[in-house]
């Protein structure tokens, strides 16, 4: 025997057995209908939820792939007139002028793990919002009270692209680098109080102290770092199995379990004068010495992206080197100085005269074949003739690479973390690019094999070829005489550098060079707004702080509320039609009791005893 029962607003039960079978096919038909449309709703809403959970899932995915697509192809202009977008300002002061950038974001969407998604403003016609002026701030260490004019151009030019009733609210930066680096404490400290005092008076930006200051070389890596891979992406959470991860020993929790994420990538930038790396080190460092782990100090970064101190998702450990003398032109320069001094040695103890006149120049393997140069020194010129001899080349140069023997060092023997290659990815900017791309026409993806015999090539093709070539415009439209004499040297001086410096295996194969991301010149400003206001999203977060933690069901709730206003309804509906059957049957039973009374009485025989009979 089998009995069901339901406890609803009426609760009601019958039992199934196999001498009342046909019973129960008459008078429990109702019953047996109403448990088929309950389950019929059950089966409604758990479907529901289904379409709900593909629906939102897709509609996440979607999301984040148009927020990824928005950061390749957004040249929009920005809408001023959105209520949502908030500004941020940073100005630039470097050696040579003064930049100033202007960004913005929209409102942040409450979720703690997310960061701000902050892009570069564009005007009416497009264009990015920048402005750059000269001289350098530097210029003016011996005058401080006029930098504030000096600057005030670049703080009106934001004003009027910014939104009136934004001002108070967008925050202005104003960070100096390799130029103020080289002044006294003193004059750096009163050309920033000019600052200080002065912008308040004439614009309403919100500027604190703490918005002015000269940052360091490891500051400025770092914030390069930050703004190339947040542009690639890399900051964002993925369930994607396509995407590359790495396992992290998050700084300061030696104790807990490690955390997989996107793997970041690394950034080589070679200028005119220094070379600089940075990239993760997600996991903990030894150290070979205490001096070693004094120096990588100074060289290893930890900084938390995410608004919430507490979570450790967006810490990242960062190292950052900087090598002056290192850059292309520097490099050359070294490069030429060793080069005359050794030779104009070597003549006074042989007694020869080589370089010193045009007839008898010294052979160079660092000049494309048959090309000819001069170095000029304390009033001597020494006169050159190219070989084109890469291989030699490369020798003659790795000497000024300054290596050590001892363990995880690099360039100046300076300390350097391991990189793991197999699960790596680094960009190369600036003459890592210009030397594989503006001549030999093979920027992108790093092959060594392939450059080097193109280097090869190049370096012994005669001077009158690459003229030639030159005049025809075979090269990049902003490649000059300059890059043509200096390429041979400037590919070995790379090459060396990249392998040799910084120990990246000769098949090394995720090494990207490029002068942009995505066709967007990716600047440190970008990074420094990023990491400056990255506690902003918890003000959004405190002001709607059950939907900023519930998320996932915020969008459950709104977005498909219907659903949920359906079930509730059929259930309501469910109960009265069962709380209704019930009173049927209790009133139909109360008549059976009346009709049985009614005929006992007829008989003349008491109810009770009849009872007992049965």
């Amino acid at each position: 025997r089998i009995s069901i029962s339901c406890l609803l607003p009426a609760s009601w039960h019958f039992s199934i057995s196999p001498v009342g079978c046909p019973r129960l096919l008459n008078t429990t038909l109702r019953q047996i209908l109403v448990i088929g449309i309950l389950a019929a709703a059950v089966s409604v809403l758990y479907y529901s939820l289904v379409v709900i959970r593909n629906k939102y899932g897709r509609a996440h995915r979607d999301k984040r792939f148009h927020r990824y697509l928005a950061r390749v192809t957004d040249t929009e202009a920005t809408d001023t007139n959105n209520p949502n977008l908030n500004y941020g300002i940073v100005v630039d002061c470097g050696s040579s002028g003064s930049r100033i950038f202007v960004y913005c974001w929209p409102r942040h969407n409450g979720n703690p793990h997310d960061l701000l998604d902050i892009k570069q403003m564009r005007d009416k016609t497009r264009k990015p919002v920048v402005m750059k002026i000269k001289p350098g701030i530097s210029e003016f260490a011996s005058s401080p009270e006029k930098v504030s004019d000096y600057i005030s151009p670049l703080l009106s030019f934001a004003a009027q692209h910014v939104p009136r009733a934004k001002h108070k609210e967008t925050p202005l930066y104003i960070l100096c680098t390799a130029g103020m680096r080289i002044l006294p404490e003193s004059q750096q400290k009163a050309i920033l109080e000019d600052l200080l005092t002065d912008i308040p008076v004439h614009f309403d930006f919100l500027f604190s102290d703490s918005h002015a200051e000269v940052i360091s070389g490891k500051q400025e890596g770092v914030y390069a770092w930050i703004g190339i891979n947040f542009v690639l992406g890399r900051f964002e959470h993925t369930d994607d199995e396509d995407e590359a991860i790495v396992e992290v020993h998050v700084p300061g929790s030696e104790n807990q379990e490690a955390i997989f994420r996107k793997r970041t990538v690394g950034v080589l930038d070679m200028g005119g004068v220094s070379t600089q790396i940075a990239y993760e080190v997600p996991k903990t460092v030894s150290f070979a010495s205490s001096q070693q782990e004094e120096v990588a100090k100074n060289l290893l970064a930890e900084f938390n992206l995410g608004c919430d101190a507490h979570q450790t998702e967006h810490v990242y450990r960062v190292y950052v080197a900087t090598f002056l003398g290192f850059g292309g032109n520097a490099a050359r320069q070294r490069y030429e100085d060793n080069l005359f001094t050794s030779t104009v040695l070597k003549n006074r103890l042989l007694g020869k005269q080589t370089g010193m006149t045009s007839d008898s120049p010294y052979l160079d393997p660092c000049l494309p074949l048959d090309a000819q140069d001069e170095i000029q020194q304390n009033g001597q010129t020494m006169y050159l003739r190219g070989t084109g001899d890469f291989n030699l080349c490369r020798e003659m140069i790795q000497p000024f690479m300054n290596k050590t023997n001892e363990t995880q060092t690099s360039l100046n023997g300076v300390y350097q973390p391991a990189v793991h290659f197999q699960n790596s990815e680094f960009y190369g900017f600036s003459e890592f690019y210009y030397c594989t791309e503006d001549v030999l026409r093979m920027g992108g993806d790093y092959n060594a094999a392939k450059f080097t015999k193109a280097a090869k090539d190049y370096c012994a093709t005669k001077w009158a070829v690459l003229r030639e070539r030159f005049d025809r415009g075979l090269y990049a439209s902003h490649a000059d005489l300059h890059r043509l004499k200096y390429q041979c040297f400037k590919s070995a001086w790379m090459y060396e550098v990249f392998h040799s410096g910084f120990s990246f295996p000769v098949g090394y194969s995720n090494l990207k060079t490029a002068l942009q991301v995505y066709d967007k010149e990716v600047q440190w400003t970008l990074g420094a707004i990023l990491y400056r206001t990255r506690f902003l999203p918890l003000r959004d977060i405190q002001q709607e702080n059950f939907r900023g933690n519930h998320s996932h069901w915020r969008s459950f709730s709104f977005v498909h509320n219907h659903y949920l206003f359906f079930v509730c309804f059929l259930i309501v509906l469910l109960s009265i039609l069962l709380y209704l059957l019930r009173l049927r049957r209790i009133h139909r039973r109360m008549l059976r009791n009346t009709s049985s009374t009614s005929l006992w009485m007829e008989e003349g025989l008491p109810p009770q005893k009849i009872a007992g009979a049965l």
